[in-house]
């Protein structure tokens, strides 16, 4: 088998003398689509953090690494982003929150991911090549359409569309959602997640980071339950997504309703 794309062993990270991650292993091969799924405070930010050099773990006594992305423990960050996609609710808030990088159109907002820039190009550096596979990454998360348009103008759903091509753009090799519908009404959310389906299945390695069942698309095959800083289960979703892990986790008696190809945990009436 061909090495991880992401692995973490025995990972932890001290906040404020506590550890939030606490010993935390996982190994991700490609096209192992994925879940993370754990409560607000899990330690699934920090999770994140890791992954994207943000964050640092605790060095192993041996010397060993705690944490490799593609294999590497090192990384220049502007080009871990070209081959590490992230989708978070900060990813839209810095191009659309109110500041200046929302009066930008979701054209430059895509094509700026080619030189790790948030809207920011440089003259002469913008070629043919990119503004090409910037309409074809529109167009694919039907978005072409919003090209001239300014991202405080969109709705939240057309604007996390864009931030989704921004990402795929690049065509990295594994995509991270973090809390990826955040802030979207309900149909915003099912539109974003059956987008985010077709990148799964196009051989882009999925990692979804959250703690709403509704959004573990059919494609994740894998699930980790996170519970502060520790993995409390990790398997096969058809076996994680069930009453006792889910109330295990949330700490109250959960049920678990079928909709279509998605599973939605509530409260069991008691």
């Amino acid at each position: 088998m061909s090495a991880p794309l992401l692995e973490l062993r025995d990972a932890t990270v001290i906040k404020d003398g506590r550890p939030v991650l606490d010993r935390l292993s996982l190994s991700i091969h490609e096209g192992e689509h994925t879940a993370i799924l754990g409560p607000n405070g899990a330690g699934k930010s920090v999770f994140v953090g890791l992954l994207t050099h943000h964050e640092r773990a605790v060095p192993h006594d041996d010397g060993t690494p705690a944490v490799r992305v593609l294999g590497e423990t090192r990384w220049d960050v502007s080009s871990l982003r070209r081959q590490l996609g992230i989708v978070s609710h900060a990813l839209h808030q810095r191009f659309v929150g109110g500041n200046s990088e929302g009066y930008m159109t979701a054209r430059t907002a895509v094509v700026s991911a080619f030189l790790a820039s948030y809207g920011i190009l440089r003259y002469g550096a913008v070629t043919a090549d990119m503004h090409t596979r910037t309409d074809a990454a529109l167009a694919r998360v039907g978005a072409l359409h919003l090209a001239d348009r300014q991202l405080h103008e969109m709705s939240g759903g057309e604007a996390r569309r864009v931030m989704l091509a921004r990402v795929i753009v690049t065509e990295p090799r594994v995509l991270v959602l973090d809390e990826p519908t955040s802030g979207l009404d309900l149909a915003a959310r099912h539109e974003f997640m059956e987008l985010v389906r077709g990148v799964a299945r196009s051989g882009t390695t999925l990692l979804l980071v959250t703690h709403h069942t509704e959004e573990i698309v059919p494609e994740i095959g894998r699930v980790l339950l996170l519970k502060d800083g520790r993995v409390l289960q990790d398997g096969a979703t058809r076996e994680v997504l069930t009453p006792g892990p889910l109330g295990a986790l949330f700490d109250v008696p959960v049920a678990v309703d079928r909709v279509g190809d998605y599973l939605y945990a509530r409260p069991a009436a008691g």
